[in-house]
């Protein structure tokens, strides 16, 4: 069982920055892919970013790419999320979950556990 728990979202205007991050409960934290997600109202939820379970490959949507960095700590059982030059287009309730598996999926539907959410609000 991994229970997470996001913190670090808010309000912030466009063209400044933000940092998520999302903090796991268990022993076996260095044992999943870590994803973040997010999901704007009356959207799908959408892959952002994931990264191995030894934390040297990450991936990014094509929306993202160039300007959020995700990264994990298997020492401190985080993971986090820095967010740079965001849009408006960037405003969603963030998620991060966990993948028992050593690389992760762009799909929400192969994670395993799920934070709650934390809101991110981007105004222009």
């Amino acid at each position: 069982q991994v229970q997470l728990v996001e913190s670090g979202g808010g309000l912030v205007q466009a063209g400044g920055s933000l940092r998520l991050s999302c903090a796991a409960s268990g022993r076996t934290f260095s044992s999943y892919a870590m994803g973040w997600f997010r999901q704007a109202p009356g959207k799908e939820r959408e892959f952002v970013a994931r990264i191995s379970r030894g934390g040297g490959w990450q991936y990014y949507s094509d929306s993202v790419k160039g300007r959020f960095t995700i990264s994990r700590d298997n020492a401190k059982n985080t993971v986090d999320l820095q967010m740079n030059t965001v849009k408006p287009e960037d405003t969603a309730v963030y998620y991060c979950a966990a993948k028992d598996s050593v690389f992760g999926s762009p799909s929400p539907k192969e994670y395993d556990y799920w934070g709650q959410g934390t809101q991110v609000t981007v105004s222009s």
